[in-house]
């Protein structure tokens, strides 16, 4: 029988030219592959090796003032993932209301996550993220095109997925580069 999509979806290509504006088109141009599964896949494995790498007296560690630490960083990635993966759900569900931006420093400064171990945020990022992969697996091939208005700017739901792994592609190496 033929299916007007797949499902679940077994392969997610690169975003066409005009599905994000020039600032995420630079997170999707940095991911590798052609597979947005995949890489959510990879950049989760990523994330985990820089947990592992980590020793507890790094993991509160700023490379300079102002700059957050790794458990901040890890926050960071977690919330920025919660935000976009609404936003693709409610695009991929036909949402014409142009949704908010959110201030990336006011939630970092309000998620205090030295009560927690670089342990314990990171298994939160990893639940999200593997709800993230789920959400896109199921996804039917149609909606991956849809898009939206978000924070004043169209983006597609394939869009959003990209961005999320360059996004945590571009903090991870910062992690990688700056406090190793």
């Amino acid at each position: 029988m033929d299916r007007p999509y797949l499902f679940p979806m077994d392969r997610i290509g690169r975003p066409d030219a005009g599905e994000a504006n020039a600032y995420f088109t630079g997170y999707i141009e940095a991911v590798p592959g052609e597979d947005l599964l995949s890489g959510l896949s990879d950049a989760l494995l990523h994330a985990g090796s820089v947990v592992e790498a980590t020793p507890p007296s790094k993991e509160d560690h700023r490379y300079a003032d102002g700059k957050w630490s790794i458990k901040e960083v890890m926050q960071h990635l977690t919330d920025t993932e919660r935000v976009f993966v609404f936003r693709a759900m409610a695009f991929a569900r036909g949402e014409r209301q142009a949704l908010p931006g959110f201030d990336e420093n006011a939630y970092a400064a309000l998620s205090d996550p030295s009560l927690r171990t670089l342990a314990e945020v990171f298994a939160e990022h990893e639940a999200v993220r593997r709800a993230t992969i789920a959400f896109f697996k199921g996804l039917p091939a149609a909606a991956l095109t849809r898009s939206g208005v978000a924070n004043g700017d169209l983006i597609s739901v394939r869009a959003l997925g990209w961005t999320l792994v360059g996004h945590a592609e571009h903090h991870l190496n910062i992690i990688d580069q700056r406090y190793r």
